[in-house]
C-alpha cells in the first residue's frame, strides 16, 4: 500500500503545481476557478483509478522493475483461452506475490499444465524461467516442476548416542 500512497502523493504535488500555474496566470476568474475545480475532481479520480489497478493482473510485457528476474515461483494460475494466462508469481526478492497476465499461447499453457501435474505428483512447486523475457526462444521450457528434495542420508552414524549414569559420591 505504500507504493500507492507514494504515487498518489507525486500525482497530488504535480496537480498542485500545474493548478497553481493556472490560478496565478493573468486570466479571467472563471478560468481560474474551473482549473481549481478540475484539479479537485482529478485527485479523487486518480486515487480511485490507482486503487482499482491494484487488484488487476499486470500485463507481463509492462513489467520493467523486475524485468531481469531469473526465476519466479508460480503460486497459482488461470487460463482464459484465446485471451490470457493469468499467473500469481512469487519473486525471490519480494515479500508479497504479484499478479501477471501473459498473452495467450497454447503451447505455454500446455507446458504450465504439465509442470503443475508433475509438481503435484512430486509434491513440489512450479517454477518459471525468465518470467518477463520477451524472446520467442522455446528451446528450454518456461515452466518446470521443482525437483523433489533429496532425502537425508540414512547411514550417517550407525551407533546411537550412549549415556552413562554417574554415581553420586558421598564424602561423609
Amino acid at each position: 500500500m505504500t507504493e500507492l500512497t507514494q504515487l498518489f502523493a507525486v500525482i497530488a504535488v504535480l496537480t498542485g503545481v500545474i493548478t497553481s500555474f493556472s490560478v496565478w496566470a493573468p486570466r479571467r476568474l472563471w478560468l481560474k476557478a474551473s482549473a481549481l475545480a478540475f484539479a479537485l475532481l482529478f485527485l479523487p479520480a486518480a486515487y480511485v483509478g490507482l486503487s482499482r489497478l491494484l487488484s488487476m493482473p499486470k500485463p507481463a510485457q509492462l513489467e520493467w522493475w523486475h524485468a531481469q528476474a531469473e526465476e519466479a515461483t508460480v503460486l497459482a494460475s488461470s487460463f482464459r483461452e484465446n485471451e490470457a494466462i493469468y499467473l500469481w508469481l512469487q519473486m525471490p526478492e519480494l515479500p508479497e506475490p504479484r499478479a501477471y497476465a501473459l498473452p495467450w499461447n497454447r503451447d505455454l499453457a500446455e507446458q504450465l499444465q504439465a509442470a503443475q501435474r508433475e509438481a503435484a505428483e512430486s509434491q513440489t512447486q512450479v517454477q518459471m524461467r525468465l518470467p518477463f523475457e520477451r524472446s520467442e526462444d522455446d528451446q528450454e521450457p518456461k515452466f518446470y516442476a521443482m525437483p523433489q528434495p533429496a532425502q537425508p542420508p540414512k547411514d550417517l552414524d550407525p551407533s546411537p548416542p550412549q549415556f552413562h549414569r554417574r554415581q553420586a559420591q558421598n564424602d561423609a
